[in-house]
């Protein structure tokens, strides 16, 4: 395999969640030492980026490709022509919207200090949120066991499948995925213990056990 790659922004396809669509950079080239998308605002107006803090996780690097955005930090607004960089650290809630049409934003992350990046597979996961955030937790599990089962190094896509399969009922499937999440990343652990997504399966020895080690 080649050291290296190149791709137009076009040539990566955009992922919708019913917010704000994007184009998965990181997931495109396998990139696992941090983390990169882009956003695109088709019309004025448009929101770009969806408002978020990233509290406790992550630092983001935000440069402006083309058009114009602008921004607001901590309820500050900060005018972003094409070129510009912004730079947001954990817990500054942050969201951007489109002065112009087809004003683009590269997103870039890493972790926190002192800890390392580990891709959770979120990109992967976003097509099937608004399922989840609508309560149906069966066909989000439908959806999103393809993906989990195609990526299995990706410990948040296991842990998200997991939460939809135990609101579903699907006790045995939860406790697997869950298992697998766990594997691949320990802070999985502790987050299931008080996630009450998984109060269905709770009282289950092999939960138990999963929570307890």
């Amino acid at each position: 395999m080649s050291d290296y790659a190149a791709a137009h922004l076009t040539d990566i396809d955009e992922i919708d969640d019913g917010r704000c669509a994007f184009r998965p950079i990181r997931l495109h080239f396998g990139i696992t030492s941090f983390a990169a998308n882009a956003w695109t605002g088709r019309n004025a107006g448009d929101r770009i980026i969806n408002e978020h803090d990233e509290a406790g996780e992550v630092e983001e690097l935000y440069v402006v490709q083309s058009g114009r955005a602008t921004f607001e930090l901590d309820g500050e607004r900060v005018d972003a022509p094409a070129g510009t960089f912004v730079v947001a650290r954990p817990g500054v809630k942050r969201t951007a919207f489109a002065e112009e049409p087809d004003t683009t934003i590269l997103a870039v992350g890493g972790a926190a200090a002192g800890q390392a990046y580990e891709p959770d597979g979120w990109e992967l996961w976003t097509p099937f949120n608004a399922l989840y955030e609508e309560g149906r937790y069966a066909e989000a599990a439908a959806g999103a066991r393809a993906a989990a089962d195609a990526h299995p190094e990706y410990a948040g896509l296991q842990y998200n499948l997991a939460c939809c399969e135990s609101l579903a009922g699907e006790t045995a499937e939860a406790i697997e995925h869950l298992g697998r999440a766990i594997d691949r990343s320990e802070q999985f652990r502790a987050l299931a213990a008080r996630d009450s997504d998984f109060d269905p399966v709770r009282d289950e020895p092999a939960f138990q056990a999963l929570v307890a080690r």
